[in-house]
């Protein structure tokens, strides 16, 4: 009987066109997964790529004589008003970033914990930035720039630029703070309170390190919204030029190979500052 099963089993074999059925479909998401990443990659290897380019003219073609150099590397400002609007940019989304999340962190503590009236109005119109075209609200803010704040002296530039940014930005470093207060587990603070912790103590020692990584990690989102936005900022900034605006109006003469390098190397700082936080994230972690 043995025999007979054993003979049974060793005769069957499974098509070529079954076997790899089964093994795509055991490695569908694996698959799927790489070619979004690839996808998503191809203009970051392109950027890479072109900032090694010997160009004469334009940075849009390639150039196989010289190439690949080191010389926009080496001196990544010499293309006029590359690092002028890199400075721009990252003054600009410094100082979005910090009065977006104090003031987003207030506002989503206030909209998790305390009850009054227009609760509820505020958590839907919370969404309304994120969820209004860039666009539109470029041209909104153009006009009350122009028809209001002009009134009172202050001009298309800087400070309307920062305006801007907080706008867009609240949003959603109160959407990301409220997600991580809701997800709290408030048996943590009762329990320093029957240890006879008082309210700002409660808050310092329990609260606020619990929060501070949704804190971070809002404002980390908020800082690459503002790096990265041209829609908005080119609406209200005037004569100014951030790094978006720059390479956009670079584009008509040619990129020059140093916006490459400092846009590759922006995202590199921003890719060692994720793997940097999810290593201490999960070093923090109880074993």
């Amino acid at each position: 009987m043995s025999a007979v099963t054993q003979s049974r089993g060793s005769a069957y074999k499974p098509s070529t066109g079954k076997r790899i059925q089964a093994w795509l479909a055991d490695r569908f998401a694996m698959i799927a997964a790489v070619l979004v990443l690839l996808y998503l990659f191809v203009p970051v290897a392109y950027t890479f790529a072109f900032s090694f380019n010997n160009y004469k003219k334009s940075n849009i073609t390639w150039n196989p004589e010289g190439s690949p150099t080191l010389k926009h590397w080496k001196n990544p400002c010499g293309a006029p008003g590359v690092c002028d609007s890199l400075v721009k940019s990252l003054e600009i989304g410094a100082i979005a970033t910090l009065v977006a999340t104090i003031l987003g962190t207030l506002v989503a503590f206030a909209l998790v914990r305390y009850k009054f009236v227009g609760r509820g109005a505020g958590n839907v119109l919370t969404f309304v930035p994120m969820a209004t075209p860039e666009i539109v609200m470029g041209a909104s803010l153009l006009t009350i720039f122009v028809q209001g704040f002009s009134r009172v002296g202050l001009q298309l530039g800087f400070w309307t630029i920062v305006i801007a940014h907080i706008v867009f930005c609240l949003s959603f470093v109160v959407v990301t703070v409220k997600a991580r207060v809701q997800s709290m587990d408030p048996r943590l603070e009762e329990a320093a309170q029957d240890l006879y912790a008082g309210p700002t103590a409660t808050f310092w020692k329990v609260t606020f390190p619990l929060v501070l990584p949704g804190i971070v990690g809002a404002a980390m989102l908020s800082f690459s919204l503002s790096f990265d936005d041209f829609i908005i900022t080119n609406f209200v900034s005037g004569s100014e030029t951030t790094f978006p605006k720059f390479v956009y109006v670079s584009y008509l003469r040619g990129i020059p190979a140093q916006a490459n390098v400092v846009g590759f190397s922006m995202f590199v700082i921003a890719v060692s500052l994720v793997i940097l936080a999810q290593v201490i994230g999960n070093a923090r972690k109880p074993k």
